[in-house]
């Protein structure tokens, strides 16, 4: 299994200069009012096992639909430590991933080959990358730790980035592109590439590499345990998945609050329940239904910004005269869909809202949460986005790890 093929479609950017676009430009057009609204949430569930989440605009103040926490960091074994705001929480990929800019009081120690070279990371996700080298960490989040971590340290300065990798995408690495201080990948996947990495040759889809010189990197085989690797899965309990908690947003508003919940059915606080379980395939994708067309590479991605699914021509809405990232139909239009998981277990019907992007925007030009932002892409499937968790209680759950509605990986709400 390659968990390679699994790099989601998070990539939209309103201007069109971003390759990359978990961040999106909110000063797309001024004027305008906002019609902002606020929601009363219920109290947040509590626990050594919940961290507090909030939609907001991100730490570079140029984001919609874009989830952050806090993470802490701490050089292996040491109480040196730092904590870390502004880090994007991605259902749709594995492991952490920081800034360089942003780790200034700790020293994390760099992942090394046999040799004693530097192994650095070439993450591609449909049109952009994220480049940099691999370090190691203690990683703390809520009460939870995991020990001895290979993160990847964003950067296309410590080291030259390769033509191979260069030819992927834009690099996000610095805080204007990425819109965050990082990204915290608890995604349904132990490794950030899994099998395909472990060895060199035609193979290998080019994501880990060696560099003998600062300008000189080769691509290189890279150990299981030396991947980056969803932190989660190390914790020493409650590591078979996550739940994101956001509440309902019916109308813009300025952030939202709620709670990135560690284990599915390990505590009373993070019980299944009556949610609905939708177990992925090998490419950690299931099945969305729309006018009677199967779509079976469709995944639930809270890094991404919007709802992205099919084209104009496909669905008749049309998009943006000025972006044709976004949807902007002349009045909101009714979206309905089934989900259903592997193998025909489990289906649910999903309805959403998409809104002219254009008017959210201007109409709502201080407002990060936008649940009705939708647009088009160029994957084959539906990419439920971030706006998809509004008002849903998300289960994830981790490659191989029991729980209660059986072994991962699936998604369940």
């Amino acid at each position: 299994m390659t968990e390679f093929t699994v790099t989601t479609g998070k990539i939209r950017n309103w201007s069109g200069a971003l390759a990359l676009a978990f961040a999106l430009a909110l000063g797309v057009g001024c004027g305008g009012s906002s019609h902002s609204s606020t929601t009363t949430p219920p109290p947040p569930p509590t626990g050594a096992n919940v961290q507090a989440i909030t939609v907001n605009t991100g730490p570079a103040a140029n984001y919609v639909n874009g989830v952050f926490t806090s993470v802490t960091v701490c050089a292996p074994g040491t109480t040196s430590c730092q904590t870390i705001n502004g880090v994007l929480v991605d259902t749709g990929s594995s492991g952490l991933r920081l800034l360089s800019s942003a780790i200034t009081t700790v020293t994390l120690p760099p992942q090394k080959a046999v040799d004693g070279n530097a192994i650095v990371e070439c993450l591609p996700f449909v049109t952009g990358l994220t480049w940099g080298p691999v370090a190691t960490a203690d990683i703390q989040i809520a009460g939870e730790k995991a020990s001895s971590v290979a993160i990847q340290v964003l950067s296309d300065t410590a080291y030259s980035i390769p033509a191979a990798c260069k030819s992927q995408g834009t690099p996000q690495d610095t805080l204007t592109n990425l819109g965050a201080n990082g990204i915290l990948g608890v995604g349904p996947f132990l490794q950030d590439c899994g099998s395909a990495c472990l060895t060199t040759g035609a193979s290998n889809p080019g994501l880990y590499y060696e560099c003998t010189s600062t300008s000189s990197c080769v691509v290189a085989g890279e150990p299981l345990a030396q991947q980056v690797s969803n932190p989660v899965s190390l914790f020493a309990s409650d590591n078979n998945g996550v739940i994101v908690e956001l509440p309902t947003a019916t109308a813009p508003q300025a952030t939202l609050s709620g709670s990135l919940i560690f284990g599915i059915g390990t505590q009373s606080n993070n019980a299944l329940g009556s949610a609905t379980v939708y177990p992925t395939d090998n490419n950690f994708n299931f099945t969305t239904t729309y006018n009677n067309q199967a779509y079976p590479s469709s995944f639930i991605d809270s890094g991404s910004n919007g709802l992205y699914f099919l084209t104009t021509t496909i669905d008749g809405i049309p998009t943006c005269a000025d972006a044709n990232s976004f949807y902007c139909p002349t009045s909101p239009k009714t979206i309905t869909a089934v989900n259903q998981g592997a193998s025909g277990i489990g289906s649910g019907t999903v309805t959403v809202i998409v809104a002219n992007a254009d008017t959210l925007f201007n109409s709502n030009p201080n407002d990060a949460v936008l649940g009705q932002l939708a647009g088009p892409t160029t994957i084959s499937g539906f990419d439920w986005g971030l706006p998809f968790f509004y008002g849903r209680n998300v289960y994830t759950a981790i490659e191989g790890r029991s729980t209660p509605g059986g072994t991962g990986p699936y998604w369940a709400y």
